[in-house]
């Protein structure tokens, strides 16, 4: 998904891309080790989050120099590119929040079912957003 996003902002070289698609999947093993090596209420090791969180901003971190690049040079880049980006930036902003609130068990994360049915829904809120977006703008383009 966020390599999606970096070619809506305007990335085509193949090599970024490819990298990208690398810092993510090591950003998601991260939070499988996290899952792998702790237990919620039982001393985490907090080490892969803070990796995982890390790692996990760079991608952003470079698609908005590209949106701010192609904005630059073509002028043009659409609004819903814009707002694809900040929605997302948002959305994924809260993956790293439910795990600390699950692994602290927070309120109502304290049920770890709680936390699992988050991570669903966050998901799926992700993915319907950015289809939703895509496609509304192709749409009454």
């Amino acid at each position: 998904m966020v390599v999606l996003i970096a070619m809506l902002a305007g990335t085509r070289e193949l090599t970024a891309l490819v990298a990208l698609f690398g810092v993510n999947a090591a950003m998601i093993l991260f939070g499988l080790l996290m899952e792998r090596g702790s237990r919620p209420g039982r001393g985490a090791d907090w080490w892969p989050f803070l990796l995982g969180s890390v790692v996990g901003v760079f991608p952003w971190i470079v698609i908005g120099i590209q949106l701010i690049r192609s904005q630059a040079e073509t002028g043009s880049v659409p609004g819903f590119v814009f707002a694809i980006f900040v929605s997302l930036l948002l959305l994924f902003a809260l993956f790293p929040i439910n795990m600390y609130l699950q692994y602290k068990q927070v309120g109502p994360w304290r049920d770890y079912l709680f936390g699992e049915r988050s991570y669903i829904l966050l998901s799926l809120t992700a993915k319907s957003a950015l289809a939703w977006q895509v496609f509304g703008d192709a749409l009454a383009g």
